[in-house]
């Protein structure tokens, strides 16, 4: 296994037009194990060897975030199909089955005889800006590279 960092920061996320979509700030930060996965590639390759203490704005490209709008993701279904369809709006997101890893999608349309379903992710095709403020980095536990993720901002917690 190669040696990775444990990195905990702060974030804002905005859309092209400068709007906030999420942001950490307020609320706990993010600790995550560089290159497994938990974060969007583009952010986890733009903060590799970042110190702690450091605060940037880093542009990632669709590509490198949640990819590109995929239009065979969207598909339009009979009413009859959705088992509670007579109560569904254009906005709503939910999970196609009941097993945890089912697609979630979001109604895009809707109408008396059919709705409109979008599997991509709401983020997808859309170029992103996070203001990132660095608050700690340390080398990942021996533990932590095995399991494929951060214990915790110490690296003590673990997480089932």
């Amino acid at each position: 296994m190669q040696p990775a960092n444990v990195v905990t920061l702060h974030y804002t996320l905005r859309d092209p037009e400068g709007r906030v979509i999420d942001s950490s700030s307020g609320g706990e930060p993010i600790t995550y194990l560089e290159g497994a996965g938990q974060v969007i590639d583009g952010l986890d390759e733009a903060l590799r060897g970042v110190a702690a203490g450091s605060r940037q704005r880093v542009s990632v490209p669709a590509a490198r975030a949640y990819g590109a709008h995929d239009p065979s993701q969207v598909q339009r279904l009979p009413r009859a199909q959705i088992p509670f369809a007579g109560d569904i709006n254009v906005g709503d997101r939910f999970q196609t089955d009941t097993d945890p890893h089912a697609p979630v999608v979001t109604v895009v349309a809707a109408d008396e005889e059919s709705v409109t379903l979008d599997a991509n992710h709401p983020l997808a095709g859309m170029d992103l800006d996070f203001d990132v403020e660095v608050l700690a980095v340390r080398e990942a536990t021996s533990e932590e590279l095995r399991h494929g993720h951060a214990h915790g901002r110490d690296g003590q917690a673990h997480c089932h």
